[in-house]
């Protein structure tokens, strides 16, 4: 697998899963668990680093049954996540409220929670997939005070598709070059696949309804030809005229 360019040698998955040789799975879940619940872990590889282990598990130079190496990477990740949580649901708030923020103000946090109301389920589960975005939206979460049972279930199923798909994904295809040298941008890809598909509908509907409030205006009238017009009615002349209705109350 070509090392990536963005990366020193040092982040390369290649290297650190075999520089730790018997402590690989260890370093791998200490990894997974600090870039998904400490906001300093945001640099670190996890994509590549699934991938690459699901590829080592399948040439057997990591010696580990691929299932039990996916069931310890879910608990890393999920772990991770709900430190990630407490961290923002104990620290975020007060740090959010500090005089001196130039970036991290209040409205952001409201914003944060209002999101998180109208589309934290598939967002927990999808920042999974998106670099240093799954770093930073569990610690917005909690910081929100985002549902905590509604995220903890959310977190859990994220975590889950996560390590299994990706690491599976290396573990099957991981021989194919391109996919090799490519991991994050085609998870980026597959992502943004998955939003469009889903959002679709309803931007077409709000498309729609956006075209039919500015509809075309109303044609003005036109004129009335007065040749054409018809005369208001008149009395017969040769008819008597009206009796006035008397008031019968008059007769008393």
């Amino acid at each position: 697998m070509t090392q990536l360019a963005l990366l020193p040698g040092w982040l390369d998955p290649q290297n650190i899963i075999t520089g730790l040789g018997s402590w690989a799975v260890v370093g791998i879940m200490l990894i997974l668990f600090a870039e998904c619940g400490l906001l300093i872990g945001f640099f670190l590889p996890g994509d590549t680093l699934l991938f690459m282990a699901g590829l080592l598990v399948k040439t057997n130079v990591l010696d580990i049954n691929i299932w039990l190496l996916i069931v310890l990477e879910i608990v890393a990740a999920f772990v991770g996540n709900m430190v990630g949580y407490g961290i923002g649901y104990k620290v975020g708030p007060a740090v959010f409220r500090r005089p001196d923020a130039k970036f991290l103000k209040p409205e952001h946090i409201e914003r944060s929670r209002e999101f998180f109301d109208r589309h934290g389920k598939i967002t927990i589960v999808l920042a999974r997939f998106v670099p240093v975005v799954r770093t930073v939206v569990t610690v917005m979460a909690g910081a929100s005070r985002m549902d905590a049972k509604i995220y903890t279930l959310y977190s859990f199923i994220g975590g889950v598709l996560w390590c299994a798909l990706v690491t599976l994904g290396g573990y099957l295809l991981g021989g194919i070059p391109f996919i090799a040298n490519n991991v994050d941008l085609l998870i980026v890809l597959a992502v943004l696949a998955v939003v469009l598909a889903s959002a679709g509908p309803a931007i077409y509907h709000w498309l729609q309804r956006r075209k039919n409030r500015g509809g075309s205006p109303q044609a003005p009238a036109a004129p009335v030809d007065p040749s054409n017009s018809v005369p208001p009615a008149t009395a017969d002349p040769n008819l008597p005229p009206a009796r006035p209705v008397s008031d019968p109350r008059s007769d008393r």
